[in-house]
Order: structure tokens, then sequence, then C-alpha cells
């Protein structure tokens, strides 16, 4: 498995929230053990449960999966994910960071604050993937991702559990691809090849 952490590292950022579980299993489900790039995940979360989403997701990837900690620099072939009620932001040293500032959207972690962060640490060495979910989360960080020179998948709002956070996506004007479920492993390879031609 991949292991380096530099400032070439491709990221991928999965959002989502309602629904979520079962879509972005499936998304990860599809990728290869050997993907030349770091996947961050994002999905709302009850903060007075602990979360098993870490373990869940786990279970559907040969990817090695762990949670988020504050400091961890992103490697390749490895998917982290967000703690429940901390945002996970990217530092411009690709670095991942917890934060305890407030709600955004009434939520926490935030997808709009990681692909904020995703935005100005990578520019276009990046792709962000909106998923199911209900609410508006995430359309911002998308559009920053876009115009930042990074890439946007939408999930098509038809093949969402949840059309919302889809919808605001097309809506702000961030979607550069808007696909079906079952499409998007296939676009993350795609970009992630074409990024790191070898």
């Amino acid at each position: 498995m991949p292991n380096r952490a530099d400032s070439s590292t491709t990221a991928v950022a999965i959002v989502a929230s309602a629904g979520g579980v079962t879509a972005i299993s499936q998304v990860l489900e599809g990728l290869p053990d050997d993907l030349d790039a770091a996947v961050i995940v994002v999905m709302h979360l009850l903060p007075e449960h602990r979360s098993v989403l870490t373990n869940l997701l786990g279970r559907a990837t040969d990817l090695f999966v762990k949670t988020a900690e504050d400091g961890d620099e992103i490697s390749p072939g490895r998917v982290y994910v967000a703690p429940p009620d901390l945002h996970l932001i990217l530092d411009s040293g690709r670095r991942l960071r917890l934060d305890t500032g407030p709600p955004v959207h009434y939520v926490r972690p935030s997808a709009d604050v990681l692909l904020g962060s995703l935005a100005g640490a990578c520019g276009g060495n990046c792709l962000a993937v909106v998923l199911t979910g209900s609410g508006t989360d995430g359309a911002a960080g998308a559009k920053a991702v876009k115009l930042a020179g990074g890439h946007v998948v939408v999930q098509d709002p038809d093949s969402s559990e949840h059309g919302g956070m889809p919808r605001a996506a097309i809506a702000a004007g961030a979607a550069d691809d808007v696909i079906s479920l079952g499409k998007i492993a296939p676009a993350i390879i795609a970009y992630v090849a074409e990024m790191n031609p070898n």
C-alpha cells in the first residue's frame, strides 16, 4: 500500500448526510486498495453517539480506513473519516485538523468546512464528491473547489436517498459531473489516474 504524504498527494473528499452510510460504502467498495489518492470523508453524525462509521466503512473496502486525528498527514490508499462533533479541515501542509468551531448549517462536522479547506490546500489537485443528504451543506464548499480548479462530482438526485445536498450543489453551479451512484467510483478512479499519470 502506498504511504507517501507530500504536496502532490491527490485528495478526494466525499461528503454526505442522510442515507450516506450506504452510499459511501458503495463508492468505497468500488475503489482499488492501491488508489493513488487520499480519501477524506465527512458525514453528518449525531454528536451524542460514539461513531461506528469508521468500522462500517472499513468493512466495505480494502483501503485502510481510520478515524481522522489532529495532525494526520494525508497519504494515498487511506481513508480518513471525520469523528462526530468536530469539523475536519485540511491545512496548507496537507495535514488534517480537528476543529471545535461553531456548527455550519447546524452541523459539525460540516461538508462546507472540509471542502472549503480542500480548495485552499489543494487547488486543482482535488476531487469533491457530494452524495445523498438533506439540506444545503456542501454546496458552497463544492463551489469553492470548482473555483480553485478542482473537480466536483455530484450524485444524481434521482439516485439519492435524499436529494437535498446534491440539488443544492447543482443549484450553486458547482457540479462538473452529475452521475448515478454506481458510476461514482469509476469516475474517482478515472480522475485519480488523470492526476497521477505514471
